[in-house]
């Protein structure tokens, strides 16, 4: 209803009351012309419980806003109330009890002259400033009920009159207008927020991230736009369980590898592309993981694409937090479908890429077969003959050495050759495999073969965690190198017998070269993911001179327990 409107009827229902009352319209207009003004949800709501409390002449005004569940309180805004006496109160009411409680149920104006003496009265906690005459008025918008007004302490000691029921009335009338304009335009703007958020994933899942940082991009984007105190990506364990694989989270300790066992009762809803949402994750009696009594509210989103569920996006509000609105399921679950289709969309363009990568390797493994082998070969055989017909010992010597080092490097190029024709699942999953296997992958971009050397049993000591981490590091280290280092040698290591500074036995990855080092004020991005997932897993990451003349290039050392 038009706010003139609202007050030409206010105005024709104070005919014939008291001159008082009457007298008081002139406030009562310049307070609904307070309460429409601003579009913020939040700055709205302060705005009306002071606007009410200078209306009614009241020391202490409040709202509650109730919850999606009809049940409780979503959030609770007070006026007149100190920073201090809100750190002596505690915890603001859930509306679960009491008078605010009974308010919730039955939405009625309420004047009470002495709040002790309602039966409805629950008390107050200790610290809570005194409070004895009351007045309640439930604030409607569009038909429903939103919330209720509370005015305590009539200024001046005396009690709320008939007319400051009245004027609070008409008041929370436009204020559930106020509200309402200012809901249909959070919501615009939360909208908005998604959407954008929606776009920066599907740009940086398909601006050719590998699988394990496409998962970190969901998981930051849905962290910020979920306002949760983490963002965690889920993938089936192939157990029957799920796995948080990405963690983005100011604390990701104990977070990454955390599995939910077979037998959560929300596996089964999760596996099945459902949407679980959960009011409180610690007191939950669903949520079975030991991670679980650090968060709230939760909601575990599928990330689903057609028939497929490819995982579960979850986004664990801290403790106490508010619940997520409707508004903000609806909108994270859309997030959550369009960032699954990202994902399928960018694993095609992977292999399409892998597809190439392979089809690369083959012809260069054919050219070094066929043409530089041969052509060692015959050198070869050329100096042998040359050898035989030396006269001079020196001579002789010279070229007999030429030719064992042109022995060696034929081997040395055979098993190049051999690494580059083998295929992703030709090989046992040991973690020295898959090195080799990565460092033959990056032999292409690079233009040459980084040489690599294992200390210590490196495939039977190192944890299958750590190593699928060590091997997503070095994946990073490559790709800086490629992108920014312009090497001609690199040198990988992988240590399996290092003890770590706080005595445990832990593994140390080794990546050097010769390029150009890292540039003063430049990106640091690649050097920051390392180090975060070494220290997720209790470790660390750093980065020195490299092989070069003088220290020349970059050596990064990345190391975590076993």
């Amino acid at each position: 209803m038009d706010p003139l409107a609202i007050a030409t009827e206010a105005t024709r229902s104070l005919q014939g009351m008291s001159t008082e009352l009457t007298s008081r319209v002139p406030q009562l207009l310049e307070a609904m012309q307070s309460v429409g003004t601003g579009l913020e949800l939040h700055t709205t709501l302060d705005r009306i419980a002071r606007t009410a409390a200078d209306l009614a002449g009241a020391r202490y005004a409040a709202i509650g806003v109730i919850d999606s569940t009809g049940e409780g309180l979503s959030d609770f805004i007070t006026y007149g109330v100190s920073q201090e006496q809100h750190e002596r109160i505690g915890a603001l009411p859930d509306g679960h009890r009491g008078l605010l409680g009974a308010l919730i149920h039955q939405p009625a104006p309420v004047m009470l002259s002495d709040l002790a003496s309602d039966p409805r009265s629950a008390g107050f906690p200790p610290g809570h400033p005194p409070m004895r005459n009351f007045l309640g008025v439930p604030i409607r918008v569009e038909g429903e009920v939103f919330g209720n007004l509370y005015l305590t302490e009539k200024l001046g000691g005396g009690e709320f009159s008939i007319a400051d029921l009245h004027m609070v009335k008409i008041l929370a009338t436009e204020a559930g207008i106020a509200i309402g304009n200012a809901r249909v335009h959070d919501e615009g703007r939360q909208r908005m927020r998604w959407i954008d958020g929606s776009v920066a994933v599907t740009t940086a899942l398909l601006s050719g991230s590998d699988a394990e940082d496409a998962l970190a991009v969901v998981a930051e984007q849905a962290r910020r736009l979920a306002d949760s105190a983490a963002g965690i990506v889920l993938l089936p364990d192939g157990d029957g369980g799920m796995e948080m694989v990405a963690v983005s989270a100011d604390d990701p300790a104990g977070l990454l590898g955390t599995v939910i066992p077979p037998h959560s009762p929300v596996v089964s809803h999760l596996l099945a592309g459902e949407p679980v949402f959960i009011d409180d994750s610690a007191t939950d009696p669903r949520m079975i993981t030991e991670v679980a009594p650090r968060f709230g509210p939760s909601m575990l989103l599928p990330l689903k694409s057609g028939d497929r569920v490819l995982g579960t996006l979850a986004t664990p509000r801290a403790r106490g937090a508010r619940r997520f609105s409707p508004a903000e399921r609806k909108l994270a679950a859309q997030f959550a479908a369009q960032a699954a289709l990202a994902l399928v969309l960018a694993e095609a363009q992977r292999d399409r890429e892998r597809l190439a990568v392979y089809e690369d390797r083959d012809r260069i493994a054919r050219d070094l077969h066929d043409l530089v082998i041969q052509r060692l070969f015959a050198t070869g055989l050329m100096l042998e003959s040359a050898q035989r017909k030396a006269v001079v010992p020196e001579v002789r010597k010279k070229v007999g050495q030429a030719v064992d080092e042109l022995d060696v490097t034929i081997q040395e190029i055979r098993t190049a050759i051999f690494a580059l024709q083998q295929g992703p699942a030709e090989a046992p999953a040991g973690l020295r495999t898959r090195v080799l296997r990565e460092l033959g992958t990056a032999a292409v971009p690079l233009g040459f073969q980084p040489s690599a050397s294992f200390l210590g049993a490196v495939d039977a000591r190192v944890g299958e965690l750590t190593g699928k981490n060590l091997i997503a590091a070095l994946r990073e280290a490559l790709s800086n190198a490629f992108r920014h280092a312009q090497a001609s040698r690199m040198e990988v290591v992988v240590d399996a017998t290092v003890t770590l500074p706080d005595g445990r036995d832990g593994v140390r990855l080794t990546v050097a070269d010769d390029g150009v080092g890292i540039p003063q004020g430049g990106r640091r991005s690649g050097l920051r993911n390392l180090a975060k997932r070494a220290e997720s897993l209790g470790g660390s990451s750093s980065y020195g001179p490299g092989l070069g003349e003088d220290g020349g290039g970059t050596r990064v050392v990345w190391e975590a327990p076993l």
